[in-house]
């Protein structure tokens, strides 16, 4: 299995659309066996579905993510699991331990108004 979390200093970045990295994760008998930081080169929201899938990635760890990446990774046959905040590293190790914390309502629904390249999403109503 390939885990991939939209990724900014060891965090999960919080925008999903807007993340510039992902950090992958091999995860092989419920142990991660290898790890690496990809950037988008650019790609965003809607483009970044083909991005993990190019990648290879099964599920997605992530904190504010929009309806459209919603229905994309589900149509890539990608698991998201979203609403989720802070270590990415702890995050995965959650996920395999079944113990992450995630909202699957999660929905970050403000794309009518611009964003600065300071935004975040936790600001405002991105988790559910």
């Amino acid at each position: 299995m390939r885990i991939a979390i939209p990724y900014e200093n060891g965090n999960i970045f919080q925008h999903f659309g807007r993340s510039e990295a992902f950090k992958f994760y091999d995860v092989d008998g419920g142990a991660v066996t290898a790890a690496a930081v990809v950037s988008t080169n650019g790609s965003g929201h809607g483009a970044l579905a083909g991005f993990l899938v190019a990648h290879h990635a099964d599920a997605v760890i992530c904190g504010g993510i929009g309806g459209g990446a919603q229905s994309a990774l589900t149509e890539a046959g990608i698991r998201f699991y979203g609403g989720v905040s802070g270590s990415a590293d702890a995050a995965v190790q959650a996920l395999l331990n079944g113990t992450l914390g995630y909202d699957p309502e999660a929905r970050c629904d403000h794309h009518d108004h611009a964003h600065s390249a300071s935004h975040v999403c936790g600001d405002h109503s991105c988790h559910g």
